[in-house]
């Protein structure tokens, strides 16, 4: 009738086939393609450089060590400070340990494996002991209130 779709003289708008709500929606679509095909590069750009990447962490030199067997014997308890394998050098302190106690630990070769007692105040008798590779080295006795005794041995660089 006058060139006017019918919709529009009633109000309505009217469909001209550009998409729902009059927007194109293949534009939208074209966005998410390339969105997820930028992800998809990404991905295998980082995969790809995980792959060639083949350079490895150098390790670290294993330093030589030696089974070292601390024992305290007595009855009660003690404070027992001892030196195992670490990387900063110092003891680990046990306190309050029950007696009898015995631990074997690997020791970097070249340094000095030491066992350390301090009774409690109530005091009593302590022994120490200190075997490197199953071999005595050395025995100490602590006694009384407070009572001290360390025993130390030696660990040669070389392993001998």
């Amino acid at each position: 009738m006058n060139g006017v779709p019918s919709d529009a003289r009633n109000g309505a708008p009217s469909d001209t086939g550009s998409g729902v709500g009059g927007k194109d929606s293949s534009g939208a679509g074209r966005a998410v393609v390339l969105v997820a095909a930028v992800l998809l590069l990404a991905c295998a750009g980082l995969v790809g450089y995980g792959l060639l990447d083949t350079e490895e962490e150098p390790e670290k030199p294993s330093t030589p060590t030696a089974a070292v067997t601390y024992e305290v014997t007595g009855d009660g308890t003690a404070e027992i400070s001892f030196l195992g394998r670490n990387e900063d050098g110092t003891a680990t302190v046990v306190r309050d340990a029950e007696l009898p106690w015995k631990r074997t630990v690997q020791v970097p070769l070249g340094t000095a494996p030491t066992v350390a007692i301090v009774l409690g105040e109530k005091g009593g008798q302590a022994s120490c002991t200190l075997a490197v590779r199953g071999k005595h080295v050395q025995r100490a006795t602590a006694m009384g209130a407070f009572g001290r005794a360390t025993c130390a041995g030696a660990l040669p660089a070389d392993g001998n």
